[in-house]
């Protein structure tokens, strides 16, 4: 069986509600940020990164949200090579430029060691993700796949980065598309288990 490594609120969740939503029996094993498990020396055994998620598989272990939900379900990823590329691309938006942009706001340790910097990057949080929002916005309609619609493994990335939006300072409200797709998404009996277990 899948065993996922996971903390509430954290991209780890897409991972849950992927399986979640193909009906992949998997097992999850919480990783207690507020206790720093996440850099303890029997997690550090299972993902050196100090981070999650992590996908125990019956061939070892995988990291990296983008990579997980290809794993999890490749019937998934569009056949078409064009598609398939964009929604890869829509992936690494999310995990190279609008995660990080969160991250600054609790996790400024990573990138500086001086309060200072640190009230500068918690600062800048609402107008970069808001940037990334207008990004996403625009772009949306033009994916050449239905975004929404649960067929491709994009979806439930995308939705739990829009769930922190309004936590980062963001009017999600002023992004219509984004807002659609989020309530599109609400409707999955997956997304709902998610907040019933406490995941979101």
């Amino acid at each position: 069986m899948l065993k996922l490594h996971y903390a509430p609120n954290t991209v780890s969740v897409a991972t849950a509600i992927l399986l979640e939503h193909i009906g992949k029996d998997y097992e999850t094993i919480r990783v207690d940020f507020t206790k720093s498990e996440q850099t303890s020396y029997d997690y550090l055994q299972i993902n050196p990164k100090g981070r999650v998620p992590a996908l125990e598989t019956p061939s070892g272990i995988l990291t990296e949200t983008p990579a997980i939900l290809e794993y999890v379900a490749p019937d998934m990823v569009p056949d078409d090579p064009y598609a398939a590329g964009t929604m890869r691309e829509l992936m690494s938006y999310l995990n190279g430029t609008v995660h990080p942009h969160h991250a600054h706001k609790l996790r400024g340790s990573r990138w500086a060691s001086e309060e200072a910097s640190f009230e500068d990057m918690r600062r800048m949080v609402p107008q970069r993700m808001s940037d990334c929002a207008a990004h996403l916005e625009e772009n949306l309609p033009q994916y050449p796949f239905d975004a929404g619609a649960f067929d491709v493994v994009s979806d439930p990335y995308l939705y739990v980065v829009l769930s922190w939006m309004k936590g980062d300072g963001v009017q999600i409200e002023n992004y219509p598309r984004l807002v659609a797709f989020q309530h599109r998404m609400n409707t999955y009996p997956s997304v709902q288990a998610a907040y019933e277990k406490g995941m979101l």
